[in-house]
């Protein structure tokens, strides 16, 4: 037998709630393979209150104020990237360029040529960045993609993909959010992209876009709603609406295939119970129940989504979540945008160099574009 690889020596770029929420309990629990060494945040009070959250190894993990000179120190091999999105590709570029790969909360970038960007300091350093997107992770999502890609449904033919989310002006009185230079995005880039990502995770690549975005309540730069019809390649044709105007709160997915209907209803994360199969009317009892979720109940976490990742690095692959996954999440919010911003359909692959929706999410659209005056 191979010698069992060597715990994963793990740095976190910014100390907020994400990080302490959600990622420091997935190092947690993979603490035989994977070891904070390391913190970075601009904030010292709030790096020296997170080394305290960390426990007794806190008091080994090294604090910085600075990324470069935690990279030039450490040189870990993995970073965790927790910080508002307009530093992500500065950050998970210079991480890939001394040698780590990168785990990095959604969005990845705020456009497709950041991503480019990212993708070719990947191609340079041989390491990987992946994006956050822990709903394809639990038990229940991976167990209904297999049951789709593999047919056992039937033929996928309609969708629909809700994110239907409430955020007041507090929300919004952070500074970093709700413009497009600090978060690239409304809901679209913000908050439905984890449930249409894991739509697309299940049905495969989409073809068209018809969308419509508005700001119809907060005083943001980006949309506070929008939402769009598509075609997948497969035929399938779904609905996907990403809003935070809704008093009542939920996140759900429907695909109804030809031998059955799948359901997950959820908030902020999935367990094999919040997935429901109803079978067509002339599908046997028999083959329904084998459509049970599996007796094993993986959360949908960042915790298990970390242990695909500390997977891959030790077979030396590239890890899900990252490469033409990550791009084509990406690619379906800039083509949400412009369908939105354009009134005409967006086909895949159209949003290349040249197009300004490849540049920025707002395409520089006279009715969307950052002012002046916000600027």
């Amino acid at each position: 037998m191979s010698p069992h690889p060597a715990r994963r020596r793990v740095a976190v770029i910014g100390t907020g709630a994400i990080v302490g929420g959600s990622h420091l309990p997935a190092l947690s629990a993979h603490a035989d393979r994977a070891e904070l060494v390391a913190a970075v945040d601009v904030d010292q009070a709030r790096l020296d209150a997170f080394r305290e959250l960390a426990g007794p190894s806190g008091s080994q993990v090294a604090g910085y104020t600075s990324v470069d000179a935690m990279l030039d120190a450490v040189r870990p091999d993995l970073v965790l990237v927790g910080t508002p999105p307009s530093l992500h590709r500065e950050q998970t570029v210079a991480a890939l360029k001394a040698g780590a790969w990168v785990l990095c909360e959604k969005p990845l970038c705020l456009s497709l040529a950041e991503y480019d960007e990212i993708a070719a300091a990947e191609e340079a350093s041989g390491g990987y960045a992946s994006v956050v997107f822990q709903h394809r992770y639990g038990s229940g999502a991976v167990h209904a993609r297999e049951l789709i890609t593999g047919g056992e449904l039937g033929a996928p033919l309609v969708a629909h993909c809700q994110t239907t989310w409430h955020r007041d002006a507090a929300y919004y009185a952070v500074p970093w959010r709700g413009t497009w230079a600090s978060e690239g995005g409304g809901p679209t880039m913000g908050h439905g992209i984890h449930q249409y990502d894991l739509l697309l995770h299940l049905l495969g690549p989409w073809t068209e876009i018809r969308a419509m975005a508005a700001r119809l309540v907060h005083d943001t730069e980006s949309e506070d709603v929008s939402t769009a019809l598509v075609r997948f390649a497969n035929g399938a044709l779904a609905t996907v609406v990403n809003s935070v105007l809704s008093p009542q709160e939920v996140s759900r997915i429907r695909v109804d295939c030809t031998d059955a209907t799948v359901e997950l209803t959820h908030l902020y994360g999935h367990r094999n119970e919040d997935w429901v199969y109803t079978p067509a009317p002339h599908v046997p009892a028999t083959r329904a129940d084998a459509w049970r979720t599996p007796s094993a109940d993986v959360p949908s976490s960042h915790t298990a989504q970390l242990g695909a990742v500390l997977d891959a690095q030790d077979a030396g692959v590239r890890p899900p979540g990252s490469g033409p996954d990550a791009r084509a999440t990406l690619e379906f919010a800039a083509a949400l945008y412009k369908s939105a911003f354009t009134g005409r359909p967006v086909h895949a692959g159209e949003i290349g160099p040249g197009d300004p929706y490849y540049a920025a999410m707002h395409g520089d659209h006279p009715h969307w574009a950052p002012t002046e005056e916000r600027a």
